[in-house]
């Protein structure tokens, strides 16, 4: 018996190079719909969404240079400068996903940083199902002070990640993964 989702997630690969077309406006909803879909103690969506999308990736990616050459203890190098002015050109579109934990009764912090988990997962996984190829990175970036000031964070947000979205330009050979025997224990 062959289950489409099943076989999706036992051969779901990191892509990294990718190319247009992206997700078109409606399919870019139906991702980020399933990404909202995920398990919310108390509903209280503790994460959000900062897409990243034509001239805004050169945008953004002229602000990682002008952060990086402020934050790094020695001047970068301008090889450096241009990789973080051309981030976000390798992949049709980008999103953000922004953990924001909210101080809630009976929602503990860990279980609102696992939703956002959880939602850049859905991400991946629904925009990988629509055929698109996905990367999910986080980068010096996305713990970068100056980062996280210029996308408007405040004190109780992160960032959980960068997932780049695009058409695959090659197919990705698969990594080892754990032996079930490693990472599997059963209570007695």
């Amino acid at each position: 018996m062959t289950n489409a989702v099943l076989d999706l997630l036992l051969q779901r690969r990191s892509v990294k190079l990718l190319a247009e077309p992206g997700p078109t406006a409606e399919q870019l909803a139906t991702i980020l719909t399933a990404a909202a879909r995920v398990p919310d103690h108390k509903a209280l969506a503790p994460w959000r969404f900062v897409v990243f999308e034509g001239a805004a990736r050169e945008k953004f990616g002229a602000a990682l240079a002008d952060i990086l050459a402020l934050e790094e203890k020695e001047p970068p190098s301008s090889v450096r400068l241009d990789t973080e002015r051309q981030r976000l050109m390798g992949a049709p579109l980008s999103i953000a996903v922004i953990s924001r934990v909210k101080e809630t009764p009976g929602a503990p912090e860990w279980e609102q940083v696992l939703s956002a988990g959880a939602a850049c997962q859905n991400l991946v996984i629904a925009a990988s199902a629509m055929g698109f190829g996905c990367n999910w990175v986080t980068r010096w970036f996305a713990y970068s002070p100056g980062v996280k000031a210029h996308l408007g964070l405040v004190d109780h947000e992160r960032i959980a990640g960068f997932i780049h979205i695009g058409t695959a330009a090659e197919r990705q050979p698969d990594r080892k993964r754990p032996m079930l025997a490693e990472v599997v224990t059963r209570y007695q």
